[in-house]
């Protein structure tokens, strides 16, 4: 299966170019439909089935959709929103071709055990009204599947269209996904969703050169040591800690990029921080910071470093910040939390190889005015990836990493268990030991989120981040080649 994402207008710029290219609009409605009476019979047994059919193609994908399942013999019958003879277009023609039970919408006196949710797909730019608001209301999602996304979900952002939208167990879609089926909450009411192949043709596709994507193992490779790999070729990542009773962030990212597979990783340290650091470190390198100088020299000689875990927030800690980020040649930074805050609001841009980790409030103050004026985090992400002029990870339930040349990647893993204090230092230790290892800041970042969001699925309630480097491995073995796993003893 693919794994682009394409908008609604790109969507519809794909019907109209398959029809161009000879492959009509009606044959893709058929093709649709069917798609979605097969997912469904390949799921539930036969039961009574109720159709809801909108006035548009959506409702047009119904119709074809009642007449496939009642040609394999399931009770279904079409609830219709408007009557038939004010259908028009390819409507129109596939519902003439039904023969079987036809009612009003919501006045069928019937009830169904399975409803097909028809009415108005992802083009809808209005809020349900009437009797489609309380089938909304009404309908519980284990007995709903939605042709497209579920009527009043906003197919570009995932939000309700009002306050009101219908929830599915199963979201049949055609060509690729849609922004709301990747975009919280929109992901959430679709359950599980099934792409279908409808005969879209390939050139017409690649002719939106779509940048989006969801995020998976697929669309990156990670870095995989050599038998005879020594830990100097594994790479140096150095972490700034805080100060003293400010450490524990730092030594999170320090132990996750430890575990992310780079073969030094160094807590660069205040002196006042030196023996608490200590006291709590073994296999992660100490080093004293004695100042700009030696946070100018980390930068040179790492090959990736982390700023921000609690690092603090002052003119001085500043000062520290812009040592490094001047220092040439340098390496790649990730900045988190304080180093976002200090670096708000964003006036210049950072090397394209840096990572950015901001949180909705801290991307608030990094770049003012752009989260106001975006449709979704995608759009966000990617404006403040193209202006800051690096990598930017929006992190959020809908996590969005974006580069600076258009490449939009949205993570679909993840937990509610990971919103709590510390989870974010692991996510930029796990970038820092994938970049410090060779990897492209963009597909280290893509990944980080996966494995991080992966992290959080494994470990479930009661998660704290001081679990989450431990549960990393296990991860990691699952992804790594089939020789470099971990062999059982015996």
């Amino acid at each position: 299966m693919s794994l682009e994402i394409i908008t609604v207008a790109e969507m519809r710029a794909i019907d109209e170019g398959s029809a161009r290219a000879g492959v009509s609009t009606r044959i893709l409605m058929q093709n649709a439909g069917r798609a979605v009476a097969e997912a469904i019979v390949q799921r539930f047994g036969q039961r009574p089935t109720a159709v809801l059919c909108g006035p548009g193609n959506n409702g047009g994908d119904g119709w074809v959709a009642a007449r496939a399942l009642r040609e394999m013999g399931w009770p279904v019958w079409v609830e219709t929103l408007v009557p038939r003879d004010a259908l028009k277009g390819d409507a129109a023609d596939v519902a003439k071709a039904w023969r079987g039970e036809t009612y009003e919408l919501g006045k069928s006196g019937r009830a169904a055990e399975l409803y097909v949710d028809a009415l108005f797909g992802a083009g809808l730019s209005r809020p349900l009204e009437h009797e489609a608001a309380r089938l909304a209301v009404a309908l519980p999602r284990a007995r709903v599947v939605a042709i497209d996304v579920p009527s009043g979900v906003n197919g570009d952002d995932g939000n309700p269209l009002g306050d009101l939208c219908f929830e599915a167990a199963l979201t049949v879609t055609f060509v690729r996904k849609k922004p709301a089926h990747v975009l919280m909450p929109g992901r959430a009411w679709c359950g599980e969703v099934v792409v279908a192949d409808i005969g879209a043709p390939e050139a017409v596709l690649a002719a939106q050169n779509v940048t989006l994507q969801e995020n998976d193992p697929r669309l990156w490779s990670l870095p995989w040591p050599e038998a005879d790999a020594h830990k100097h070729e594994r790479g140096h990542v150095i972490v700034a800690s805080g100060q003293h009773t400010r450490t524990g962030a730092a030594r999170l990212s320090a132990r996750s990029a430890a575990r992310a597979g780079a073969g030094l990783v160094t807590l660069l340290s205040p002196s006042d921080a030196l023996a608490e650091n200590a006291a709590q470190l073994t296999a992660i390198m100490l080093r004293e910071a004695d100042g700009e100088a030696s946070f100018a020299e980390a930068a040179r000689t790492a090959q990736s470093m982390v700023i921000g875990p609690a690092f603090g927030t002052s003119d001085a800690h500043y000062k520290l910040l812009l040592a490094a980020m001047n220092a040439q040649p340098r390496c790649p930074l990730v900045l988190d939390a304080d180093a976002i805050t200090l670096l708000a609001p964003m006036t210049h841009g950072l090397d394209a190889r840096d990572v950015m980790t901001p949180h909705i409030g801290e991307f608030r103050r990094a770049f003012p005015g752009i989260w106001s004026n975006s449709t979704n985090p995608i759009e966000a992400a990617r404006a403040a990836a193209s202006y800051a002029r690096c990598v930017v990870l929006l992190k959020g339930p809908s996590t969005v990493i974006a580069a600076p040349d258009g490449r939009a990647t949205v993570n679909t893993t993840g937990a509610p268990f990971l919103a709590t204090a510390g989870s974010g230092d692991v996510l930029a230790g796990l970038i820092a030991g994938l970049i410090g290892q060779g990897m492209a800041s963009y597909d280290a970042a893509s990944a980080s989120a996966w494995i991080h969001g992966r992290a959080g699925e494994i470990f479930g309630p009661g998660l704290t981040a001081d679990d989450l480097p431990g549960i990393l491995p296990r991860i990691f073995n699952e992804l790594a080649p089939g020789e470099l796993r971990s062999k059982p003893i015996g």
